[in-house]
């Protein structure tokens, strides 16, 4: 007798790909909770293993030359601390001068004129009292002081966790060099996977070259104009500039409030429309136009889902998930999506090129089909 297949059908409809869905996604919320919760651990755990990422590619050309391998894994932690150093400085510059510069105008009364002057224009166009109180309270002078001080705790808790961060990098930097082996020793039987991993690698190491590079320029460009048009400390809105250029879409226009509000309390109406036509042509040009172009071709991410992950990631792990989203979300589609040969549409949708559906088989020409028949035929008469 044959066993009956009944459990075999039983599995089957146990793991149909509803359910399959549906598993996933109650995993995926599980995880992301935990994440949620763990996310000040989490959060300069990821940077860290970015940051190492990123220096790693120095240790091939100190081992080609015969360097030691304590020396090479220093010298990756020397370069690691310099961006650290760098981020940390700039954020310390940008913060403090913010801060500086909202004390000395509400000291000299020129917010108190401004808000003024805005909510009298609201009246004048017959707006009503909620629109004159909204426009009140975003220029007033506590509110603007509250956001400074809010900037300043910001900042204050990125340098605690850059302080972490520094010490996960001396770990992560020591590994990486054991792991440097692992396609000797573990290619013939997780190559497909030590596949995947290098190619994310090169994926958040190009990311962060486009975006660097971009940053530099923009920040460049928009800090000259502001100087050429007199808006006060040009050079932490340059700082600004090149920071958010680091988040997805929406960074131009989290770079583009502070001065353009600081425009219009110096300047009134020409200057504010200064600021915004100067931003509008260098930043939308070069972030929105060109650099995407630069982006999709380094780590094959859909427009949709990059601004989505920044919103997503941001939620997720606090502020530093709005300059990690990509690499996290090639993350996930790393290790959820591209070791599974079902979800190469998944893949396609999100913006992978290389997410290709296998070519058919060739069928049979029904010409020889008729050939046969005919043979069959003739050989029975």
């Amino acid at each position: 007798m044959n066993p009956s297949p009944a459990p075999e059908r039983a599995t089957d409809r146990m793991l149909s790909p509803s359910l399959r869905v549906l598993l996933l996604l109650a995993a995926s919320a599980v995880t992301l909770a935990g994440v949620y919760f763990a996310r000040d651990l989490f959060g300069p755990i990821a940077l860290a293993i970015v940051i190492v990422v990123i220096c790693e590619p120095l240790r091939r050309p100190l081992d080609r030359r015969g360097w030691p391998q304590w020396a090479s894994t220093t010298a990756v932690i020397v370069v690691a601390y310099l961006i650290l150093l760098t981020m940390g400085a700039l954020l310390w510059l940008a913060g403090t001068q913010f801060a500086r510069l909202i004390g000395d105008l509400v000291s000299q009364g020129g917010l108190e004129n401004t808000a003024a002057e805005v909510v009298g224009w609201l009246q004048s166009l017959g707006l009503d009292e909620e629109a004159s109180d909204a426009a009140a309270s975003v220029l007033d002078p506590e509110t603007l002081l509250g956001v400074a001080r809010s900037i300043g705790g910001t900042v204050l808790s990125v340098a605690t966790a850059l302080f972490f961060v520094c010490a996960y990098i001396i770990f992560m930097a020591i590994d990486a060099a054991r792991y440097g082996r692992a396609p000797a020793l573990f290619g013939a039987t997780k190559g497909a996977a030590l596949a995947r991993i290098s190619r994310l690698n090169s994926g958040v190491r190009r990311y962060y070259i486009v975006n660097a590079t971009f940053g530099a320029i923009v920040a460049v460009i928009d800090g000259l104009a502001l100087w050429w048009m007199g808006i006060p400390a040009p050079v932490v809105w340059a700082i600004l500039a090149f920071v958010t250029n680091f988040i997805p879409n929406v960074g131009f226009v989290v770079g583009l409030i502070p001065p353009a509000i600081l425009a219009f309390v110096v300047g009134g109406w020409p200057l504010l429309l200064g600021v915004i036509a100067v931003y509008s042509i260098v930043n939308v040009v070069l972030q929105v136009l060109v650099q995407p172009k630069f982006v999709s071709d380094a780590v094959d991410l859909s427009l949709t889902l990059s601004f989505f992950s920044v919103i997503f990631w941001t939620f997720i792990i606090g502020p530093l998930g709005a300059i990690l989203s990509i690499p996290l979300t090639l993350l996930v589609r790393t290790l959820v999506l591209e070791g599974d040969p079902e979800s190469t549409w998944v893949r396609w949708l999100s913006g992978d090129h290389t997410a290709l559906p296998p070519e058919p088989e060739p069928e049979q020409r029904p010409v020889a089909r008729g050939r046969n028949r005919r043979r069959r035929a003739r050989g029975n008469g």
